[in-house]
């Protein structure tokens, strides 16, 4: 199965050992993706444990109906293994009941004990 998060390998070299923790993203746009990845294969414990402790929720509660289909990333600042943080910009494609939709999101990012942490979206857009 190709991973999710478009970079072209399995999901099992790509994103799954992040999810299993085996290893830590390298850079903000990396572990942008393998959150993406986690959301397509309803991974709710490595969304939240690469979520910064002071902005995560308690609890996600993905939708079983709504299926992560494709991502773009638009742009990114800093992030890189060698800043302490960062900004994705993306586009998450996906299908629900309704149709077709996308996520168009301006996320920071920033490390927390040397691991790249999600902080939350700069700006955010729902579209069809």
């Amino acid at each position: 199965m190709r991973c999710p998060c478009g970079l072209g390998e399995t999901y099992e070299n790509c994103c799954a050992p992040l999810h299993r923790g085996e290893s830590a993203a390298p850079t903000a746009e990396r572990l942008m993706r393998s959150r993406f990845s986690a959301f397509a294969v309803g991974d709710e414990a490595y969304l939240l444990a690469s979520w910064h402790p002071d902005t995560r929720p308690a609890a996600i509660g993905l939708d079983p109906g709504q299926r992560w289909t494709r991502l773009e990333v638009l742009a990114t600042t800093g992030g890189s293994p060698f800043h302490t943080s960062g900004t994705v910009e993306f586009r998450a494609h996906y299908r629900d009941a309704a149709g077709a939709g996308t996520l168009h999101e301006d996320s920071e990012f920033t490390r927390v004990d040397g691991r790249w942490v999600y902080r939350g979206p700069r700006r955010v857009a729902r579209g069809a």
